[in-house]
């Protein structure tokens, strides 16, 4: 696995759409939900734990080499939200866009003739990372990765959250996130033998809610 293109691809400032994306954080805020470190630690590892292993699971099975359309398809049926699933694939198309500027590969091209509107955002990030040359556990951290640091970020221009708490949350979430990883990488193995099935179904409800509310606020910072 080459450390430096995983570097490169968990980058907030690789123009993958991300900065533009809260992770549901904006709805959180407003709600009072997240109103300080605490509170934000709390969200980020609620969202680690479903939304994020979910994300890292699908991501390191198509790094694994499982057919993306089948994985498509599968995060389809695990986003509730349409507000979501459009957000999904809108972020898909981005870093597909700057994954194949980047790492030009047959794979990530077939990608944008099936999916010409955008595939889910998890399966573009697999495909990415192996043109990047990474594996599942490469995929599988880069998801789990994006499952909170956009979230906390996002905080930060919200609320004013001090940089350096929000960058303590993250670091006390990092043993949590290896683990994430670690699971997400044993269930895209799985997935190898049994099918999508094995991979995980990790829900929010709140999340997928408050998704579709924040959708329909007529002012808004973030697009997610």
């Amino acid at each position: 696995m080459s450390l430096a293109a995983l570097l490169v691809l968990a980058d907030g400032r690789f123009p993958a759409g991300g900065h533009a994306h809260s992770g549901g954080a904006e709805a959180a805020c407003k709600a009072g939900r997240i109103h300080d470190a605490a509170t934000l630690e709390d969200f980020c590892r609620g969202r680690l734990h479903t939304a994020g292993l979910t994300a890292a699971a699908l991501a390191a099975a198509a790094a694994a080499g499982l057919d993306p359309a089948v994985l498509d398809a599968a995060a389809d049926a695990r986003t509730p939200s349409p507000a979501l699933r459009t957000a999904a694939r809108r972020l898909g198309r981005q870093l597909l866009r700057a994954a194949r500027a980047t790492w030009p590969d047959p794979g990530l091209e077939q990608l944008a003739a099936a999916f010409p509107r955008g595939a889910h955002q998890p399966v573009v990030l697999g495909l990415t990372a192996r043109a990047a040359g990474l594996g599942p556990q490469g995929a599988a951290h880069v998801a789990v990765y994006e499952s909170v640091g956009g979230p906390a970020t996002a905080t930060v221009r919200l609320l004013g959250l001090d940089p350096f708490e929000a960058s303590g949350v993250l670091a006390r979430l990092a043993p949590e996130l290896d683990d994430v990883a670690a699971r997400a990488v044993e269930a895209a193995h799985q997935a190898l033998l049994d099918g999508v099935e094995a991979l995980p179904a990790a829900s929010s409800p709140l999340l997928e809610i408050a998704a579709e509310v924040h959708a329909d606020w007529p002012v808004r910072l973030f697009a997610s």
